[in-house]
């Protein structure tokens, strides 16, 4: 994700624009939550639907490797559930795995811009990306 040096809004840093990339399902409310975070504040947002494509194995273990694979593991969701994995003990590699074939198993929205990562709501956090 790079950055563009003119501005978008009203949100730059270093000269730059932030620029987001939101991984999730546009059915997920929290997903959806992002989305419009980042639309109101007229913020560059490239959206990535889980359900057209599936997460890359690359991308899943650049979260993992900030976060850990378990913060990527959604164990209320109705998928979860529905694949009997609360007794699961895969190892760390076979659950990025896991999580790039089933998309619903994921924590959502996954957020990213520039270094910055985020899993589920985290509007905190994305504010001070924003430096607001």
């Amino acid at each position: 994700m790079g950055r563009d040096c003119h501005r978008v809004g009203n949100h730059t840093r270093f000269g730059c624009t932030v620029e987001v990339q939101i991984f999730g399902i546009k059915k997920n409310a929290d997903t959806r939550k992002a989305l419009r975070f980042f639309a109101e504040r007229r913020v560059k947002t490239h959206f990535v639907d889980f359900a057209e494509r599936a997460a890359s194995f690359g991308e899943l273990k650049r979260f993992a490797q900030r976060f850990g694979v378990s913060a990527l593991i959604d164990r209320e969701s109705k998928r979860y559930q529905e694949l009997g994995l609360a007794h699961s003990r895969y190892h760390d590699e076979r659950w990025l795995e896991k999580l790039t074939e089933e998309p619903l198993l994921l924590k959502m929205p996954l957020a990213r811009s520039a270094n910055h990562l985020t899993i589920g709501l985290a509007e905190t956090e994305w504010r001070s990306w924003l430096g607001t």
